[in-house]
């Protein structure tokens, strides 16, 4: 009581000093000393809830918290949104309207997998460099089941890892070319990036379905770093053995998860609800399950398969990739 008598006298006396009255603000010292004294006195809790008391606005005071906390929550979104350069992601929304939550893809890179592929078609090796390809790739193919053996959902896993490297590292070396020579790529650069993006969109879906250990994680680094640089150097001798080998890879993933889907026929594996992330790039149904999932990147591998026997077939004429249109947007 003693404290808020003395803070009323004090703010009196200083509107008085305010008016010209040069007593009043002598007057007003001793009673604002005395205040500061009782304020610290009181001790850091009591003065902070005293002085947030009497510094608050009428308006804020009335304020519910619910509306204080909503408040605070769009100043730190605009604070966030807003930038020194100017740089903000427009609000995406779905079909139906509610926020797209991913900012790895957008809608209008989604898509249907065109499903009725032949997933049968093989190319036989015609030449020796054919047969080198052919026997790689089965030879690669021995340590992977060995290790592996029928846990498919690891080996896609792994295998994605691998699967993504091919099309960065055309992409990247036809990027250069471009530079170097002054020339259009005919959409060959596009077409190889967007199936390195694709292959690493099945390795994000997949590690939503098994959580690699601390082994196959270190396993990936090896791998990846062997099999990048080896297929660098692939590429710049010899384009045409490379995308064979990538088409030939592409063959044994259809093998390898045909085999997956017999398991999630037979029960072997629980056939689990699909992961969202799956469901919104390839416009699953809401109720879609693991067998659709592994169904379309079935689909994507014949695809991929295609695409590279296409691109080395092309080196084998004698032409350059530029020569022939590339399939885009063809996954």
């Amino acid at each position: 009581m003693k404290l808020l008598a003395l803070s009323s006298a004090a703010r009196r006396a200083l509107l008085n000093s305010r008016n010209g009255n040069r007593h009043s603000s002598a007057l007003a010292r001793p009673f604002a000393a005395e205040e500061a004294r009782l304020l610290s006195a009181g001790g850091v809790k009591g003065g902070f809830f005293y002085w947030k008391r009497t510094m608050a606005s009428p308006a804020e005071a009335k304020m519910p918290e619910k509306e204080k906390e909503k408040e605070k929550e769009e100043t730190e979104k605009s604070v966030v949104e807003s930038s020194y350069w100017g740089i903000s992601r427009p609000r995406v929304v779905r079909e139906d309207g509610t926020e797209w939550p991913w900012n790895c893809f957008m809608p209008w890179e989604t898509y249907r997998p065109n499903l009725s592929i032949d997933l049968t078609k093989h190319h036989v090796p015609r030449n020796f460099q054919d047969k080198v390809a052919f026997r790689t790739v089965k030879l690669l193919r021995i340590p992977t089941d060995m290790f592996f053996k029928r846990r498919y959902g690891c080996r896609a896993m792994m295998l994605e890892t691998v699967a993504a490297v091919p099309g960065m590292v055309g992409g990247m070396l036809l990027h250069l070319k471009s530079l170097r020579k002054f020339q259009h790529s005919g959409g060959w650069i596009k077409a190889l990036l967007e199936e390195a993006e694709n292959e690493r969109m099945h390795l994000m879906t997949m590690v939503e379905l098994v959580k690699p250990k601390w082994y196959e994680r270190l396993l990936v680094l090896a791998v990846q770093g062997v099999f990048f640089n080896a297929f660098f150097v692939l590429y710049v001798l010899s384009p045409k053995v490379a995308h064979r080998i990538v088409g030939y890879l592409e063959e044994e993933a259809i093998h390898s998860y045909t085999e997956y889907l017999k398991d999630l026929d037979s029960g072997a594996i629980e056939n689990v609800p699909a992961p969202a992330i799956a469901i919104d790039y390839w416009r699953l149904p809401k109720d879609a399950k693991l067998k659709d999932v592994i169904t379309v990147i079935r689909a994507d591998e014949a695809h991929h398969r295609d695409v590279n026997h296409f691109a080395s077939d092309i080196h084998f004429q004698g032409k350059e990739l530029r020569d022939a249109p590339a399939p885009l947007g063809y996954h």
